[in-house]
């Protein structure tokens, strides 16, 4: 049986292979195919193959193909999600600022106001925004209803993104309406996370407190965890941004600068028109008024913690300066007037005003309230005087208050007349018709700004 497999395969001594298919014919002709059966000796039509069709050649052309070499593209800028803590009542004024600025994804919401920017227009907004009070970044967003689960959740936060060499920590937490309701004891776990991450840095403290409290040497990290959410936030700020850094001298029961600008934006003043402090303290509102009147960045003569984290955008932040720079006014458009019966006050006022940079734009002259001249046309005046509940008892200021309303009517006719009040009772002896602008809280009493 071996023999006939051999002869069924075609086996010819190895001339035309071990095992070949094919034979070819003695005669002229195509090679005939025997079937693949090897006990079938029948002999398969053999298939014509198709004669190919002469091609024409053509000269050849060279063709020179430039080399392309590939062009890097700039890298995209970070956006980041930020948020613009803000005295209450001022949320919409600084939406407004924010708006103006050009930044993305601006969201007005209780207590302040988020907004999505590049490290330029973060530095922009530290620089610029008048209202608010301080700027966070957003570092992280989770859920944790235990401390275990916290701890899991904390360790991929990105802490050394927000982390200067040397840079001492700070963490301030609250908690709200969560199964995690220990300020203190959230704050120690995020703390391990942070040195687990970071082990050369130094938390100087961790729990509650207020803004006050904050050390602008520490990078802060500000933690709210409210129905079981914790979001963790990077202090872009540093200092607070009401301190501009020119009021160094004080007067009894100031303003903040950051209220003083915001009242001064919800009355509509833009430096258009003259203005008069007549109990101007410590000169808030008039310096304001002058920063106001030249667009003069309020923060431009300070810097800010987000500046010096790892990797952020030196030339971003330098450009955001130069632009700020730029877009200042030589001087105010109309005259900025400043006055108090006490001398200490119009001290104190013309040497903040002499460190922002505005004395040119002020007049500044120690007078009774009932002794101002306001010059011709109209204008804006605004008031901050005693409360009652801080400075002096409420009955006693009766007569200030009335003469407030007989200055106003005598000598203000067709000026607007804006005043911080904390009791109706008091407002109503101006005798002037007010109406309601703002509702906030000034060093801890609830106020209000009206105006005619």
């Amino acid at each position: 049986m071996a023999a006939v497999a051999l002869v069924a395969e075609g086996h010819d001594g190895g001339k035309n292979g071990r095992f070949a298919r094919m034979r070819k014919p003695r005669g002229r002709g195509a090679p005939v195919r025997r079937s693949a059966n090897p006990y079938d000796r029948s002999v398969v039509k053999p298939v014509a193959k198709p004669v190919a069709k002469p091609v024409q050649k053509s000269a050849a052309k060279l063709v020179v193909v430039p080399a392309v070499i590939p062009v890097a593209k700039p890298a995209a800028p970070q956006f980041r999600d930020c948020f613009a803590i803000v005295t209450p009542g001022f949320e919409s004024l600084t939406e407004g600022e924010l708006r103006t600025l050009g930044v993305a994804a601006v969201a007005k919401s209780e207590g302040g106001v988020s907004f999505r920017a590049d490290d330029r227009a973060l530095v922009a907004a530290n620089l610029q925004l008048r209202t608010a009070t301080r700027v966070l970044v957003r570092v992280a967003e989770f859920s944790a209803r235990s401390f275990a689960e916290l701890e899991r959740r904390a360790k991929p936060v990105r802490w050394r993104d927000y982390l200067p060499t040397g840079r001492n920590v700070a963490f301030r937490v609250t908690c709200k309406k969560s199964r995690l309701y220990h300020s203190d004891a959230v704050a120690e776990r995020l703390a391990k996370s942070l040195m687990a991450a970071a082990p050369n840095a130094k938390v100087v403290r961790a729990g509650g407190g207020d803004d006050e409290d904050e050390s602008p040497a520490a990078q802060l990290f500000i933690v709210r965890v409210a129905h079981d959410v914790v979001t963790i936030s990077a202090d872009a700020s540093g200092e607070l941004l009401h301190r501009r850094g020119y009021r160094l001298a004080t007067a009894k029961a100031p303003i903040r600068e950051t209220i003083a600008a915001g009242c001064l934006l919800a009355l509509g003043y833009d430096g258009s028109v003259p203005f008069i402090d007549p109990m101007c303290g410590a000169g808030t509102f008039a310096i304001e008024a002058a920063l106001i009147a030249r667009n003069i960045a309020p923060g431009i003569g300070r810097t800010f913690a987000c500046e010096s984290w790892p990797g952020f955008d030196a030339d971003a932040a330098r450009q955001s300066r130069v632009d700020a720079k730029a877009a200042e006014r030589a001087s105010a458009a109309a005259p900025i007037f400043a006055s108090d019966r006490d001398a200490g006050a119009v001290k104190a006022t013309l040497g903040n005003a002499a460190r922002a940079g505005v004395t040119a734009d002020l007049t500044v002259t120690e007078c009774a309230l009932s002794a101002i001249e306001p010059p011709s046309g109209v204008g804006m005046l605004i008031a901050n005087p005693p409360y009652g509940a801080r400075v002096g008892d409420a009955s006693d200021l009766r007569n200030l208050y009335a003469q407030f309303g007989n200055v106003a009517r005598t000598k203000l006719g067709g000026w607007r007349v804006a005043l911080v009040s904390a009791e109706r009772s008091l407002e109503a002896q101006t005798k002037l018709p007010f109406a309601e602008l703002v509702k906030f809280s000034n060093g801890g009493i609830k106020v209000r700004l009206v105006a005619t």
